[in-house]
C-alpha cells in the first residue's frame, strides 16, 4: 500500500480509501451488516487506513456498521475516520442540504455516537448548500476543531472559489470531488488543492462500478439501485461508455492487469490527488488493490487512454448539479410542508 499526509493535516492515510456510501444500503438495494464488517476487516487488512462515510449513507445506517466494525477490529488510533456533514433528512427518503451552523454541530454528535468514538479523524461538508455562504459552515467546522472533536476539516463538491472562499475564515485539510477516467471534469480542482497544499479524496472513482468492467448491454438494475436511472448505465449514455470500458480492458490486459486496476492507477496519477476512494461491501470487492500498488501509467499510456476515451464517447454526460436541493426548494416542488 502507498500512504500520503493529507494536506498539511497531521493525518497519513492510505492512498486509497475505503468507500461506504453502499454500505448504507438505500439506493444500492439494501446492505448485509455481516458482509459489511467482513468488507471494512479486509480492507484493514489490505493496508488500507481511511473509511470514508456519512449520515445521509443509509441515513446513519453506514456510520452504525462502520462504527461496529472498527470497534471489533480495533486499532482506533492507527484508523482514519471520514465522515461528513451538511444533509438533513425526513420521511419517505426525501433528503436535502442543510449546512446551517446549528445543523453541522448536532450532526457531528449523532455521527460520534453512531460511529462509537469521541472523536472523528476528517470532518467534511458534504455539499455546499446554495443559496448560504459557505463562510457560516467554516465557522462550525473551526469551533469543532478548536474543541477537539475533530481533527481535520474537509470539504465536498466545492468549485474552486468556493474553497477559497471557506479558507478565508476556517483551516481546510481536503478537498474531496468525483473523479474517474470516464468523468474528468474536476481535474481543475484537484491541480488547484495540489498546488495549494490541499489534499484531495476522489470519489465516484470506479464510476458506480461501471469501470470494473462487469456489465454488458444487457445489464439492468432493480429500481432500487441509483444506477436504475443514472445517465451513464442508461440510454443512449450506456453503449457509448461500455465501449470505452471494453477498450480501455485491452489495454488494461496488455499491461497485466484488469480495468478496475487501470482506472484506479489513472486517478492517483493525476495532479493533486492524494486518495482514491474504492466502494465496496463485499471482501471479494477488494480483491484486486494489490494490483493497482507500484507501477505508474507513461505518459504514453495517458495519450492511449485519451484517444480510447475521445473514439468510444462522442456525447458525454455532465451532471448538471451534484447537490441535492435545499429544503425551500423541496417545499415549492410540493415535496415537504
Amino acid at each position: 500500500m502507498e500512504y500520503t499526509k493529507l494536506g498539511n493535516s497531521d493525518l497519513t492515510s492510505s492512498r486509497i480509501g475505503l468507500g461506504t456510501w453502499a454500505i448504507g444500503g438505500f439506493g444500492w438495494g439494501g446492505t448485509d451488516e455481516a458482509k459489511s464488517i467482513k468488507a471494512i476487516h479486509r480492507a484493514f487488512d489490505e493496508g488500507i487506513n481511511l473509511v470514508d462515510t456519512a449520515p445521509i449513507y443509509g441515513f446513519g445506517l453506514s456510520e452504525e456498521i462502520c462504527g461496529k466494525a472498527i470497534q471489533q477490529y480495533g486499532k482506533r488510533d492507527q484508523i482514519i475516520i471520514a465522515d461528513k456533514a451538511g444533509v438533513e433528512w425526513g420521511e419517505h427518503g426525501l433528503y436535502w442540504c442543510n449546512a446551517s451552523k446549528q445543523r453541522i454541530i448536532a450532526e457531528c454528535e449523532d455521527s460520534l455516537r453512531r460511529l462509537q468514538t469521541d472523536y472523528i479523524d476528517l470532518y467534511q461538508l458534504h455539499y455546499p448548500e446554495a443559496n448560504l455562504p459557505v463562510e457560516t459552515a467554516a465557522e462550525a467546522f473551526a469551533q469543532l476543531l478548536q474543541e477537539g472533536k475533530i481533527r481535520a476539516i474537509g470539504v465536498s463538491n466545492f468549485s474552486i472559489e468556493q474553497i477559497e472562499a471557506w479558507r478565508q475564515v476556517a483551516p481546510l485539510h481536503s478537498s474531496q470531488n468525483r473523479l474517474n477516467v470516464l468523468q474528468s471534469e474536476w481535474l481543475p480542482s484537484f491541480e488547484y488543492c495540489g498546488n495549494q497544499g490541499i489534499g484531495t479524496l476522489t470519489w465516484g472513482t470506479l464510476a458506480q462500478g461501471l469501470l470494473t468492467g462487469k456489465f454488458d448491454e444487457s445489464s439492468t438494475f432493480p429500481e432500487d439501485d441509483l444506477r436504475h436511472m443514472y445517465p451513464l448505465f442508461t440510454g443512449e449514455y450506456f453503449p457509448q461508455y461500455l465501449k470505452a470500458v471494453h477498450d480501455l480492458k485491452q489495454l488494461a490486459h496488455s499491461k497485466g492487469k484488469n480495468v478496475a486496476q487501470l482506472a484506479v492507477r489513472w486517478v492517483l496519477d493525476q495532479p493533486g490527488v492524494s486518495v482514491a476512494l474504492w466502494g465496496a461491501r463485499d471482501e471479494y470487492q477488494l480483491d484486486d488493490i494489490s494490483g493497482v500498488m507500484d507501477w505508474n501509467l507513461s505518459k504514453e499510456d495517458m495519450n492511449e487512454i485519451d484517444r480510447i476515451l475521445k473514439k468510444a464517447i462522442h456525447d458525454p454526460f455532465v451532471d448538471p448539479s451534484l447537490a441535492p436541493p435545499t429544503k425551500k426548494e423541496l417545499q415549492e416542488m410540493g415535496y415537504l410542508e
